[in-house]
């Protein structure tokens, strides 16, 4: 499989005039290959396509839906060794990461085909009519159908898990939408690998061709004229909240808005409490800085804050921190644009007297009356940098919290000493966040049926979704009820005689399958 820069839409190869380059990471030197700019043009008919394969596209059987989705990770998967040192090249990240991304995101495609095949996310239910009744009850039934075609963003950070095939396009294909992607220019080579596999998938499964379209291009606008297009019905994006409101509110503006599933900005807060920092301070400070470090600090769950209480315990914790800062490589960033708002994200926190630089590395810290008192101090810098909070007692520790915005993750770090203290700062920050850890660090967020990575505004633009986890195919899904409906005319999920063998329910009893 090679790479020459094309726009995919539907089975066309398309090639234009304007192009960009992609940088590589590690040196910063524009790499050769021309990329072809998507314009209004390529939107309009890559969303004509999605449009007129919806229909077919969500009509599927469950067990037909589910094959392609196999089939499009054994096509990830069949790339080789050419897919990860392009991304290597674009990105800057290493070997390994990617290796165990690429198994991210063949797995994570994987379980949707799984979820898809065991029916429950169609939450089929049936009551029956009641005909005696004063007055009667109509037969009413219910299930949840697709929505239509899906705008994907790919991410800046994980160039395969969050990215062409990801979890937004797995969810989205899982519930039967078609999608056309906006690629990052990041990473333009290793999306075009990734969405000629997915094509490859669409024509070997029969498939209508705009199941799947892929759009490479630079230019804020084009990602405007993908959402703006009145064919698109629900839009999942990862970035920078300024991008991802930027989003909202085009989607708001249309004469149909639409949902904007968007994954922003969060700092993560871990909360050190007593008996355990002071037991274990110093193993905190190196496993923190473990975390903090983990690809360059580029993850949405780098633990951006830490709270805890002043005094020695805290001290010894920010002294091993700032060593194992000190020892760490310098990272390598994956944009030149990323490098630049870390560097003014920690040229603001140096500049605001309420800082306090402490060591080696960007680890800052702050008394809590002076975090309360300034929301600067609460912006997410993406990248290693760090910020903790002196609390003089777990009231202040508590009013930290209660002043947070909303988050992705929030962390506990507790002995069995600290319980009893633990469960009303519990009660406060699962009103704030999205996943909550106990003696864990919040970088890494496993693929798995029960996991949610959303949370309250800003960190997600609707806090009641998640973007991993086979919840997230929910977003691209809406309920619908046939009424007194001929049973020939009904979905078969909703047939008498359950011909898919799904899981439903009838007059509010779990039927046997």
């Amino acid at each position: 499989m090679t790479v020459d820069g094309s726009i995919l839409i539907g089975t066309r190869d398309v090639r234009r005039d304007a192009v960009f380059h992609a940088v590589e990471a590690a040196s910063g030197a524009e790499l050769p290959q021309p990329f072809a700019e998507a314009n209004e043009t390529d939107v309009a008919e890559a969303c004509a396509l999605a449009e007129e394969a919806s229909g077919a596209f969500g009509a599927l059987a469950p067990d037909t839906r589910a094959a392609f989705i196999e089939t499009v990770a054994i096509a990830i998967e069949a790339i080789g060794d050419v897919l990860i040192e392009t991304a290597m090249m674009e990105t800057g990240l290493p070997r390994a990461r990617l290796e165990g991304e690429r198994g991210r995101t063949t797995g994570q495609l994987r379980m949707f085909a799984a979820e898809v095949r065991e029916g429950g996310w169609l939450d089929a239910v049936i009551d029956t009519a009641l005909p005696d009744r004063t007055p009667p009850r109509a037969d009413l039934r219910r299930m949840n159908l697709p929505l239509g075609p899906v705008a994907v963003f790919g991410a800046s950070n994980f160039p395969l898990a969050f990215s062409v095939a990801g979890g937004d396009t797995a969810a989205a294909f899982a519930a039967g939408c078609p999608v056309v992607v906006k690629g990052h220019p990041a990473h333009p080579g290793t999306g075009e690998l990734v969405s000629r596999a997915i094509r490859s998938a669409v024509q070997s499964c029969g498939l209508p061709e705009g199941v799947f379209s892929y759009l490479p291009g630079s230019s804020n606008a084009l990602g405007g004229a993908l959402v703006a297009d009145p064919r698109i019905k629900a839009v999942g994006f990862t970035g920078s909240r300024g991008g991802g409101l930027a989003l909202v509110e085009i989607a708001r503006r249309r004469p149909e808005p639409i949902p904007v599933y968007a994954e922003m900005s969060s700092i993560n807060p871990v909360v050190l409490m007593p008996a355990a920092l002071a037991a274990r301070a110093e193993a905190l400070g190196t496993a923190f800085v473990g975390s903090l470090t983990m690809g360059a600090g580029q993850f949405c769950t780098n633990p951006g804050l830490v709270i805890a209480l002043d005094g020695p315990a805290l001290d010894r914790f920010i002294a091993t921190a700032s060593a194992a800062l000190a020892a760490a490589p310098p990272p390598v960033m994956l944009t030149p644009g990323i490098h630049a708002a870390f560097t003014a994200g920690v040229a603001a926190l140096d500049s605001n007297a309420a800082a306090k630089r402490v060591g080696a590395g960007a680890l800052f810290e702050t008394t809590a009356a002076q975090f309360i008192a300034d929301r600067s101090l609460g912006h997410e810098v993406f990248g290693v940098s760090s910020l903790v909070v002196r609390c003089t007692d777990l009231d202040e520790v508590a009013q930290v919290i209660a002043d947070l915005e909303g988050q992705l993750t929030a962390t506990l770090q507790l002995d069995a000493e600290d319980v009893a203290d633990a469960a009303p700062i519990l009660a406060l920050l699962q009103a704030k966040v999205g996943r909550v850890l106990a003696n864990g660090w919040p970088t890494g967020v496993e693929v798995t049926h029960a996991m949610v990575h959303g949370g309250p505004y800003p960190a997600t633009s609707d806090g009641r979704t998640t973007s991993v986890g086979t919840l997230a195919m929910i977003r691209f899904l809406r309920p619908v009820c046939f009424q007194d409906m001929p049973d020939v005319l009904l979905p078969p999920a909703l047939q008498a005689a359950n011909p898919l063998r799904l899981p439903r329910r009838v007059n509010g009893v779990r039927e046997a399958a």
